[in-house]
């Protein structure tokens, strides 16, 4: 789909990369996942190839100890001049979460020091496939809570810290239901929440960050049971396509989420199906445009082929 679609696409980001520590001892695992004929071919097409590197490393070894920063930062940087890659996508947000670094204000400033680090040093280095370009880091940041924010919220005054140092944001407007609490994947009001609270009102003041976030948009969707207990998880596009051939259920148009729904029972057990579908996509690709916000996909194997019709 990459490669069909390459024009479509300014960043691909395989997701290739963890970075471990062990002890005192940390390691960047994934290298064997490199297609360097794939990564070659991508960006002969003008897409820019930006890895996605996953820092599983434990937050005290990489965050306090200024030796493993700096080998954390090269591992990663080295692995970019290596391989020829374009930059990194980077996703450290919800592990600092897990391990209360954002609760602690000296710990949460040490983690956004990394981040400018790290985005700094990918700046300093050219491009190999584009010369008139440096490698790019790309931050994952979760969405904003509808409950109010919280420490472990990523806020815009953190936005601003990075903006300078971070090429864009990949912000995860999905997720929003599971199967504790069946229902849509990214309900409009909370992308509309979300872009509100990390950015300032539509306008030519947004204007300055709001091309730096990359909204999210689910390509897979989620088959929930609706018994007692919950239960189920996501789906694919074959999946989809496979329930409606099955059951052949009558899609329904949910207006306060504009995202469509079925409902099907198999062996007395209700489920609801939520999929993406060209009008649910559409909407939000409108409101992207109305901010002048990038995409983000997750993830383009995903879904139907002919989504990419509405990019």
């Amino acid at each position: 789909m990459a490669k069909l679609f390459s024009m479509k696409l300014t960043h691909v980001s395989p997701v290739w990369y963890d970075l471990k520590s062990d002890r005192n001892k940390l390691s960047l695992e994934g290298q064997h996942n490199y297609d360097a004929g794939w990564v070659s071919e991508l960006q002969n097409s003008g897409s820019l190839v930006v890895p996605r590197v996953v820092l599983e490393a434990f937050p005290g070894v990489v965050l306090l100890k200024k030796k493993s920063r700096d080998k954390t930062i090269e591992l990663i940087v080295s692995e970019c001049r290596d391989k020829g890659y374009d930059g990194v996508v980077l996703e450290s947000w919800s592990r600092w979460a897990a391990y209360g670094v954002l609760d602690d204000p000296e710990l949460r400033q040490l983690a956004l020091q990394f981040v400018k680090q790290l985005g700094e040093a990918l700046h300093s280095i050219s491009s190999k496939s584009s010369t008139r370009n440096h490698l790019e880091l790309i931050y994952v940041i979760p969405a904003p809570r509808m409950e109010g924010p919280n420490n472990q919220d990523f806020g815009p005054e953190d936005l601003l810290q990075l903006a300078d140092s971070v090429g864009g944001f990949s912000l995860m407007t999905y997720d929003f239901s599971g199967p504790q609490n069946p229902g849509p994947s990214a309900p409009l009001k909370w992308i509309q929440y979300s872009l509100t609270t990390l950015l300032p009102a539509k306008g030519s003041a947004s204007q300055v960050h709001s091309h730096m976030i990359f909204l999210g948009i689910n390509f897979y969707g989620n088959d929930f049971l609706l018994s007692k207990g919950g239960g189920g998880g996501s789906i694919t596009g074959r999946d989809f396509i496979h329930l409606l051939e099955k059951y052949k259920p009558s899609l329904q148009w949910d207006d306060k989420s504009s995202e469509h729904f079925f409902i099907y029972s198999d062996k007395g057990v209700r489920h609801a199906v939520f999929y993406p579908t060209l009008l649910s996509l559409s909407v939000r690709l409108d409101e992207a445009q109305d901010w002048g916000a990038g995409l983000s996909i997750w993830e383009i194997g995903q879904g139907l082929d002919y989504f990419f019709d509405v990019l």
